[in-house]
């Protein structure tokens, strides 16, 4: 009886032991799965990073590409269990490929808080509220234009505002937060879109950053916009007649990633065959905007 005693205590025990091991050993990750949809691919020299906020910090839970079909190559991230259970927010940044600074970048895309264990994120924190964006942009050729004086050309020339002397801002969209400007285009079907330049802020009187395609015989106005007479882009024949195109001003990551528009493109309208005094009218194109969820 004395050896069977022993036996079952020692086998329970080994059970004890067991028991205690397993304990010690749980992970300690957890995982997030992240569904969101409107992002595009940044080329080679850029990646996505999401970042929880944990106590007022951002801790990063790893980055990711999209290829051209918009196909994000990874959903799901390890990251601690604790932090992640403290965690009230998250925020999808855009981040040097090569990226000697641990902390987010300017470029800060998408947020929002917790709720229970979802986060729905948009843009509206991260780069502007465009719930009640709208403007105008009207056809004139200022740059080609002696003392404002119209020549018949019109057609050629697209700016964003008010027709005038001078012409007047009407973007009303929001400023942008850091990381972020503004840029026009016109659509050149079978071409593309064609850059009108970038300008950091559309409340204020003011021009945009370039006039590659302008005309050098006289000043832009002060409002943003692009005659196109000079340097044509290949497959495009200038002066380009604007009317019937479509006209759209995005929001670009700063420093931009690529030559091309941006996913976010908040307004959106078309040239009429009217040249200025008339103006035309900019929508909201709330469909371009990056959205989703995150799950803990």
């Amino acid at each position: 009886m004395k050896n069977l005693f022993l036996l079952l205590s020692f086998g329970l025990f080994l059970v004890s032991c067991d028991s205690d091991d397993s304990t010690t050993n749980e992970s300690t990750t957890a995982n997030l799965s992240v569904n969101l949809s409107g992002l595009e691919d940044l080329g080679s020299d850029y990646v996505y990073e999401g970042w929880i906020i944990v106590d007022g910090s951002p801790v990063t839970t790893g980055t990711f590409t999209v290829d051209a079909n918009n196909t994000p190559s990874q959903t799901t991230f390890t990251v601690d269990a604790e932090q992640l259970n403290a965690a009230s927010a998250f925020v999808l940044s855009i981040e040097p490929a090569a990226d000697p600074d641990p902390a987010p970048a300017a470029t800060k895309l998408l947020s929002g808080g917790f709720d229970g264990n979802t986060a729905t994120v948009s843009i509206a924190d991260q780069v502007g509220d465009f719930a009640n964006a709208d403007g105008t942009f009207f056809l004139r050729t200022p740059t080609d234009e002696p003392d404002g004086m119209n020549n018949g050309n019109d057609e050629n020339g697209v700016w964003f505002g008010t027709p005038g002397a001078p012409p007047t801002p009407n973007l009303n969209v929001p400023s942008l937060a850091p990381g972020w400007v503004y840029e026009g285009w016109v659509v050149v079907d079978g071409v593309g879109p064609i850059s009108t330049g970038q300008f950091a802020n559309a409340s204020v009187q003011m021009g945009d950053d370039a006039a590659p395609f302008s005309s050098d015989l006289y000043p832009s106005p002060p409002v943003p916009g692009e005659d196109f007479f000079l340097n044509a882009p290949v497959g495009v024949d200038f002066p380009l007649d604007v009317r019937g195109r479509t006209v759209v001003v995005s929001v670009e990551p700063f420093p931009d990633n690529s030559p091309a528009p941006f996913a976010i493109k908040p307004l959106v309208g078309v040239a009429g065959q009217e040249t200025a005094p008339s103006s035309h009218g900019l929508s909201l194109n709330a469909a371009s905007f990056p959205t989703g969820t995150v799950t803990r």
